[in-house]
């Protein structure tokens, strides 16, 4: 499992090809793992709301000073890490299940509209669920054949 949690940092640019469920979820539990440690730590430091309610009222920078300063810091260059794997992972994942890698940024603005966001976003949960088509399709070879040497490489 744990290879498939750092498998899309190995293919960080990689929008081509397909990625299995495992690798997205694995990848997203890696993500909530390390995303409540980093807060875990910024809130145990006392960097969370005590920081930004004693920050200058006047001056409304003051709060993201106080969030994002010491441990802050750690969460924002691991959000930036993970942006551009992320966005390609999807793409793949999308792939799997044979669909184009545009269908990422309709349901990005489809969430954005009010009430109808709901249904998209349940929408694409649903998407990430359900299981890649059989066999090879146009974005390449089933990511769940044994045969295929590409799939840790």
């Amino acid at each position: 499992m744990l290879d498939y949690m750092i498998m899309p940092f190995k293919r960080y640019f990689d929008y081509q090809g397909r990625s299995r469920r495992m690798e997205y979820w694995s990848f997203f539990l890696l993500n909530m793992i390390v995303t409540v440690v980093l807060y875990g730590i910024l809130f145990g430091v006392g960097g969370g709301m005590e920081a930004m309610m004693n920050s200058d009222p006047t001056d409304p920078t003051a709060a993201f000073g106080a969030m994002f300063g010491g441990v802050g810091i750690l969460i924002l260059l691991w959000a930036l890490a993970t942006f551009i794997p992320n966005i390609m992972l999807n793409i793949r994942r999308l792939h799997d299940r044979d669909m184009s890698g545009w269908w990422l940024l309709g349901l990005i603005i489809g969430s954005m509209i009010p009430f109808i966001g709901i249904i998209v976003s349940i929408a694409y949960l649903v998407l990430m669920f359900l299981p890649g088509t059989p066999g090879p399709n146009r974005f390449g070879p089933d990511p769940k054949d044994p045969s295929s040497a590409e799939v840790f490489s």
